[in-house]
């Protein structure tokens, strides 16, 4: 029986991450998905044109239906069709809506399709409250090959606030029968840190070195240098910068931080920013990056077997995915100081 999973988007953080949340574990258990009270929470609730884009995605994936498919719905039904397809599909969000966050929504699809699937993604892709390009292609996506995941992402062209217009090209390949947990108890030593400094048209502003070098002054302070690309970029159609640093421990860790560039913040703000957030989770113990951590949920969820990993902190989006784990999966989740614990479900492709 298909039972329908029914979900109250003004609960715990009333966020699109409920939204693609939903969508995916509703495509891949095909399983029809009720949402009500959509991004309650939000100065603008309802679905917005990245959250729209991902509910179209989805249904083309599944070739399924969807009611109240529009921007500024706050209630959406989506019944997936049987089965999940493979194959190369292109979106455009037509805003600087974040491709990245939709990527994160289309990532597990891709993991139960019946082929190889390659999504391209028009729109955002460095901004504040969004996943970092970068940060998805070399922590994520890293991670998530211990987990037997095989993925890749490919950056075309930046895309910032307000004007969008960049590119990612996501190729993910199926699992091949489930997905394994994932167990990271123990932080380790720091044994690299390594980074990207992106600036379109600013090079004569020198935004990339400055961005690198602020970055170092403050990682030096404990001992720590960071080798960061230095990416001069043309392309974007209009200006914009983001810095990206990531940490790889003796463990198997990577612990990741960015931020991106906007009117007022400087450059030495964002490399001392970046730097200062790296050393935050570091010094907890975390064994993941305080994005990682919520990025990761959905995975341990699906996967067969227990997954483990430490916490920087608890937030929102941690609350909202472990919950709705529990819910849609009935996975049995225990946090105890900052040490997760997830039994996966066990699905199979």
């Amino acid at each position: 029986m298909n039972q329908t999973i029914d979900i109250d988007g003004s609960l715990k953080s009333g966020s699109g991450t409920i939204v693609r949340h939903s969508l995916s574990l509703s495509s891949i258990l095909k399983r029809d998905l009720c949402i009500e009270n959509i991004r309650a929470k939000r100065e603008k609730p309802g679905l917005r044109p990245q959250h729209l884009k991902a509910v179209q995605a989805c249904r083309q994936l599944t070739v399924g239906t969807t009611k109240g498919d529009a921007v500024g719905s706050t209630r959406i039904l989506f019944k997936p069709g049987s089965r999940i397809k493979g194959g190369h599909y292109r979106w455009d969000i037509g805003t600087a809506g974040s491709t990245t966050m939709m990527a994160l929504c289309l990532l597990p699809l891709g993991c139960f399709a019946d082929a190889e699937s390659i999504y391209t993604i028009n729109g955002g892709l460095f901004q504040d409250f969004a996943p970092n390009a970068f940060h998805l292609k070399y922590v994520l996506l890293r991670i998530l090959k211990c987990l037997s995941i095989d993925a890749d992402l490919r950056m075309i062209k930046p895309g910032y606030v307000p004007t969008g217009n960049g590119t990612i090209e996501l190729d993910v390949k199926p699992v091949t029968r489930t997905i394994k947990p994932f167990k990271m108890p123990e932080q380790g030593k720091i044994i690299d840190i390594k980074g990207i400094a992106l600036a379109s048209h600013l090079r004569e502003r020198r935004v990339c070195q400055r961005m690198s070098d602020a970055c170092n002054r403050a990682l030096a302070q404990s001992g720590l240098h960071a080798d960061i690309e230095i990416m001069e970029d043309e392309s974007a159609v209009q200006k914009g910068a983001c810095l990206f640093i990531y940490a790889i421990t003796d463990k198997g860790c990577i612990i990741g931080s960015d931020m991106a560039g906007r009117p007022g913040r400087t450059s030495e703000y964002i490399g001392n920013a970046v730097a200062v957030r790296l050393l935050e989770d570091i010094r907890s113990g975390s064994t993941v990056d305080r994005f990682t951590a919520d990025q990761l949920i959905l995975y341990a969820g699906l996967a067969e077997g227990e997954s483990e990993y430490i916490i920087p902190a608890m937030n929102d989006h941690i609350e909202s995915g472990l919950w709705l784990i529990s819910e849609i999966l009935g996975v049995r989740v225990t946090l105890k100081d900052r040490h997760l614990k997830i039994e996966g479900k066990g699905i199979q492709n």
